[in-house]
């Protein structure tokens, strides 16, 4: 955490670093020495700081630093996976590729390969048994990481959630019907008095 997170007493530097651990204010105030009665409340009000907001901030960049792990990376994993064609494990004829010779975008999408081993029923020229390799293979949800990468870019938009304003972003200017019959009535007086 940077020098200005200074202004920060021991249980807030303490709340950011809980913070960081599953993003959860809560658990992160009890955790940090709050009350649990009060951890909800102190969570929240904690979060709206920028002091420590900043410390948070820092500490997830020195983070990533530290880790190597950025934004672009996860965004990578995700694209892998979101645009992934399970064809490319398969030769031609329906075999599975070794998984050494996967490229690494194919090697991102696939979560497992199951190897299921079963008798054919034949035998080869010794009279052993010819052994049968099955290949499941499962790949994560590629739905999933569409959904994330669509609402990264903003392409989801909830329509329920639409907020409207005024001139320059100020209140909308209403007038009920009493208010209109007013300012008429004293447009006609004006008018009648001169």
């Amino acid at each position: 955490m940077s020098g200005d997170n200074a202004k920060l007493n021991e249980k807030q530097k303490r709340f950011a670093e809980e913070y960081l651990i599953d993003l959860n204010a809560t658990q992160a105030a009890i955790r940090a020495g709050y009350s649990e009665r009060t951890a909800e409340q102190q969570g929240y009000q904690l979060l709206q700081k920028t002091s420590v907001m900043e410390a948070v901030r820092d500490a997830q960049e020195a983070r990533s630093k530290r880790t190597e792990i950025t934004q672009d990376k996860v965004l990578q994993e995700l694209a892998k996976v979101a645009f992934s064609d399970l064809r490319k494990v398969l030769t031609t004829g329906g075999a599975l590729i070794d998984a050494q010779d996967w490229e690494d975008d194919v090697a991102g999408f696939v979560s497992t390969v199951e190897v299921v081993k079963k008798p054919s029923g034949e035998y080869d020229e010794d009279g052993n048994p010819i052994i049968d390799h099955v290949h499941k293979i499962r790949a994560w949800d590629k739905m999933a990481a569409l959904e994330k990468l669509g609402k990264h870019l903003g392409m989801f938009v909830d329509r329920s959630k639409v907020e409207h304003s005024g001139p320059n972003g100020g209140p909308i200017q209403t007038e009920t019907g009493s208010s209109k019959l007013a300012t008429f009535l004293d447009a006609l007086a004006d008018r009648t008095s001169e």
